[in-house]
Parts: C-alpha cells; structure tokens; sequence
C-alpha cells in the first residue's frame, strides 16, 4: 500500500508529513522511519509529522526525528503542520491541535503561520560547561523542547557541529541530552541563530523552538527587546514576540514561513 506524504520547510527546516487521521502510520518501524528520512536513500528530511485525531483540539501533532525517536514540539514543523491541517480542511485558520508538549494555538496567515507557543519552563541561567578543557558560558530553557543558548560575537565562526555535540551530549544534560543555539546579537532586536539539532544529530537550516529560546533567553538578559527579527542558517527570518516576567515569560509567539515542496508517495513497510 502507498501512503500521500507531504514535503514542507519552515526556514529551510524540512519535514515529511502525513494525513494519518485513520492512525494506521506504522510509527513504531524505527528503521523504516529513519531509512525514508536518509537523504541518500530516502525522501530525506529533519522530521516526520503525523496529523493525527484528538479529542481536545482540532487535531494531534506527533513528531519523529530522523533517528526514528518521537519528541515533545518542533516549531518549524508545527508552522507547516498548521497549515497543510488547514489547507486539508481538517482544521480552521486559527486552530487549536495537541502535541505532547501541550496544547497550541496556530494562525496561518497564507505561506506564513504564527503559533502561541506552550509556556516556557526549567530556566537554568548563568551555567559553565567544559568542553575540551575551555569553559563555555550558557543558559538553558525548555521551549517545548529543551535548548542550550550560547551567546557569540561571530556565530559564522562557531564549530557548531563539534562544540555543538560535546554539550547536546554533556553530562549536565543527561540523560535526555539538549539542543544547542549559537546566537549573535545584530542590533536591539535582531539575531543570528545557528543549531545543534538532537536527534537529527548534526546543524540544521533553522530550529523554531531554538530561535524562541535564544530570543527569550536574550531578552532576560537584556541584550534584545521584543518583537525580535531571528535570522537562521538557512537565511529565512522568524519573528519572536513575548512579555518577560519575574519567574519567566508569557504570551510567546512565533512567526514565520511554512513552504510545500513536493507531494509523493511512500511504500509501507513490508510492500512488495
């Protein structure tokens, strides 16, 4: 049997989604999943999106990194799941749908969507990690999913791929691990975000809840205000809005592009 899949990007952020309402996705086939998310030999993507029925929201989002592991929220995934749920009908233009990180609220506003994001938890600020002998300086904070921000001058000239690996798998972190955001400040409110990806393993194009965690993590410490403009790898930009509190922030919002690439299909498992 062949199953319609959808490839969409959020900031150059790529995802394989799937209408899975009759929940018949074989999501437990680890090896299939990785192997149809292989660029060599697959569709290739940073993440499967399953559209899936809830009984609290327009519908559930689960999302698979590449290495077949389900996780709580991805930003940029959840912008394009928003709007193939509605250009598919299965949802309005201001929805509500379930992730495992909470509930959260979509406007698709044509190829951009903004989210009202869950509420930010588990700030760890003004922490030291050695890496290779040099103490790197950071802040932590679970937008969703668990992110490492270290500010830079000069994000173009980080080794994101191998400093960026020594923390996501730092013992301080264990034993889930983190993700790991690289940010410059451009100007009162702007930044440069570069990522460290768990579970893709490697720098990825742009990371919506990682942006979120640099602007928020930026704004605390007072080296941007809100609206802030966050330009990624990929070069797309995403606008981060919220209001700080004295124990954290509120009203975080995130907007920016949620782009179709292609239409295919997929052999199941085990098809001849």
């Amino acid at each position: 049997m062949d199953l319609t899949f959808y490839k969409m990007h959020g900031a150059g952020n790529d995802f394989i989604l799937v209408d899975d309402r009759s929940v018949t996705f074989p999501a437990d086939q680890r090896e299939w999943l990785a192997s149809i998310a292989s660029r060599r030999t697959g569709v290739g993507c940073e993440g499967v999106i399953l559209i899936q029925p809830s009984n609290r929201a327009d519908f559930r989002m689960r999302f698979y990194n590449p290495d077949g592991g389900e996780v709580e929220m991805c930003g940029n995934g959840a912008r394009c799941v928003a709007r193939l749920a509605h250009d598919l009908g299965v949802a309005p233009a201001s929805m509500n749908f379930d992730t495992v990180a909470g509930l959260i609220h979509a406007d698709v506003h044509g190829e951009e969507v903004e989210l009202q994001m869950t509420e930010p938890g588990d700030w760890r600020t003004g922490l030291t990690l050695d890496i290779d002998g040099v103490a790197w300086s950071c802040d932590f904070v679970n937008t969703g999913v668990p992110h490492v921000v270290v500010r830079v001058e000069d994000v173009s000239a980080v080794e994101v791929e191998r400093v960026g690996r020594a923390i996501r798998r730092h013992a301080h972190f264990a034993p889930a691990g983190t993700n790991v955001n690289f940010a410059q400040v451009t100007g009162p409110s702007s930044l440069r975000v570069r990522t460290y990806e768990r579970g893709v393993e490697q720098e990825t194009g742009a990371c919506g809840t990682g942006i979120v965690a640099s602007a928020l993590l930026l704004g605390k410490a007072g080296a941007v205000t809100p609206p802030v403009e966050v330009t990624a790898a990929s070069g797309d930009t995403i606008t981060v809005s919220y209001e700080l509190t004295d124990d954290g922030a509120r009203q975080v919002r995130m907007r920016g592009p949620a782009v179709y690439v292609f239409r295919g299909s997929l052999s199941m498992p085990g098809a001849a």
